[in-house]
């Protein structure tokens, strides 16, 4: 058991140095189109399935309450919360457009659409994270803004992302402890840079 615990967190610690490797720039630029979007007074939107679902809401409550101090509340809304909205829309058309009819409702010019994933994704009715692939696609014809926090296998979705971090693993439960840190580093330089704290 202990060679295995050493081994999971050996697995943890080379997917980040990876992503120190790789993805810097891409997130200094998710974190300065978050910046521009909040001071023009627009929101974020933030959906994924399973453990990105709770990713979402995370990201979400750090924008709204805080993240490192008290300052005023940030526009963000996690589309995985209201399961009356997740369960009508499953039983009454499809699980495909439980984000899709959110970014339609919900959704302005301007704003932006993130997708958190850590697996392939299917525009195919009911296919695999289709319901990812539809949002993205109704956010880019209404102007929006879009980032995606994803793994090796989401590459099908790449050309309809504006920005995007694809975390350096195939392995799901790696991607998630990476995409975290990744949000944790994007919500402290938005916050320090809109509220002017080191």
């Amino acid at each position: 058991m202990k060679n295995r615990i050493e081994d999971i967190i050996k697995e943890n610690i080379e997917t980040s140095s990876k992503l120190l490797d790789r993805s810097i720039e891409n997130i200094e630029k998710i974190s300065n189109t978050i910046i521009d979007v909040f001071r023009n007074k627009k929101k974020l939107l933030i959906f994924g399935n399973g453990g990105s679902a709770a990713d979402a809401q995370h990201i979400a409550a750090e924008f709204i309450n805080k993240f490192k101090f008290d300052r005023d509340p940030m526009p963000a809304i996690a589309l995985t919360t209201d399961t009356s909205i997740i369960s009508s829309i499953s039983n009454d058309s499809s699980f495909s457009h439980v984000f899709e009819k959110q970014i339609k409702a919900l959704g302005n010019e301007g704003d932006i659409a993130l997708a958190i994933t850590t697996s392939d994704t299917s525009f195919e009715e009911n296919g695999h994270s289709s319901n990812i692939a539809l949002a993205l696609k109704v956010a880019k014809e209404k102007g929006m803004k879009t980032i995606g926090f994803v793994g090796e296998r989401s590459e099908d979705i790449l050309n309809l992302l504006d920005h995007y971090i694809m975390v350096p693993s195939k392995e799901t439960p790696r991607i998630q402890e990476t995409q975290i840190l990744i949000a944790h580093i994007i919500c402290e330089i938005v916050e320090s840079t809109l509220y002017n704290q080191k």
